[in-house]
């Protein structure tokens, strides 16, 4: 299913008071987008400080989420302040070692200016580990997000599919007495056709064996078109689609089935049907189970 969600944590005062000495000094970012997909497709765009963090939002991810193509992208600020730091010692050093080093080769070389060493020694400034515990906070409240609007499209979802299951009810009883009353038809289409060949028969042959012939021909008619099978087994499908869609929970392969299930019903019904509306319902039950189908593949 679709949704989106973004969350932010920023430490810096809002009313002229000074930061908190304690916790995290950056602002933090997290956005969370889901398309529909039948099975998980998770993918995180973060910047280099921050891939530490995958395996931890991976798993906070998948354990609250199992379908739907979810993107995950996260940003840290560390502020205005942040380029004003001194830079620590060790790099100085490592910087000044490294200068002496390339000017015994190249005598030529000329020396770095502050600026030179202030931008090379930015990076390894910002790139401060950064805080685990406050990232998978954010990363809970992301998904509870992500999840209350999943939560909010599966509802209208539901609305939708109960609606489709009501329709498909219906057409299940307009095709239940279509087969007695072919049946009927085609038994009376063999007597008439009984009674034909007695008018024109020379007294070679029984007519017993000609009306068992007909009621025979008539029988396998009848077997032939029968549909109570499917017409119960669909449904009993139904009914299972209403109840699973009404208790909800991670009911989402379960309905793939059923809607397969559905469909495997409907194609018997076109293939047994013997008058032009029987074939109608189930040309129009198809259409109702396809789009079923596309959304329940969306469904959690």
């Amino acid at each position: 299913m679709t949704g989106y969600a973004s969350v932010q944590h920023s430490p810096l005062p809002t009313d002229g008071e000074a930061p908190a000495s304690t916790g995290p000094t950056a602002r933090l970012g997290l956005e969370i987008r889901s398309v529909n997909s039948r099975f998980l497709d998770l993918s995180f765009r973060l910047p280099e400080e921050l891939r530490q963090l995958e395996p931890g939002l991976r798993e906070l991810i998948t354990r609250q989420i199992k379908r739907g193509k979810v993107e995950v992208r996260a940003s840290q600020d560390a502020g205005d302040g942040a380029a004003l730091q001194a830079p620590n010692h060790q790099a100085l050093q490592k910087i000044a070692s490294l200068q002496e080093k390339i000017q015994d080769w190249l005598p030529g070389a000329r020396a770095l200016s502050v600026a030179d060493v202030l931008r090379m020694t930015a990076g390894s400034s910002s790139q401060a580990a950064p805080d685990e515990a406050a990232w998978m906070q954010l990363a809970a409240q992301a998904v509870d997000a992500l999840r209350e609007a999943r939560a909010r499209e599966g509802a209208r979802l539901t609305e939708m599919l109960q609606g489709h299951i009501t329709q498909l009810r219906s057409l299940a009883d307009l095709a239940v007495p279509l087969v007695p009353q072919l049946v009927e038809q085609q038994r009376q289409r063999f007597l008439e056709r009984w009674k034909d060949a007695m008018a024109l028969a020379d007294g070679s042959h029984l007519p017993e064996a000609a009306q068992d012939r007909a009621l025979t021909e008539a029988t396998a008619f009848a077997i032939r078109i029968d549909v109570a099978e499917e017409l119960t087994r669909l449904r009993s499908h139904l009914d299972e689609l209403s109840r699973l869609l009404t208790q909800g929970g991670d009911i989402g392969k379960r309905l793939d089935f059923l809607i397969q299930e559905l469909h495997r019903e409907a194609n018997t019904l076109g293939s047994k049907s013997a008058v032009l509306e029987m074939t109608r319902i189930s040309v129009d039950m198809k259409v109702l189970i396809e789009q079923m189908r596309e959304q329940v593949q969306n469904i959690e």
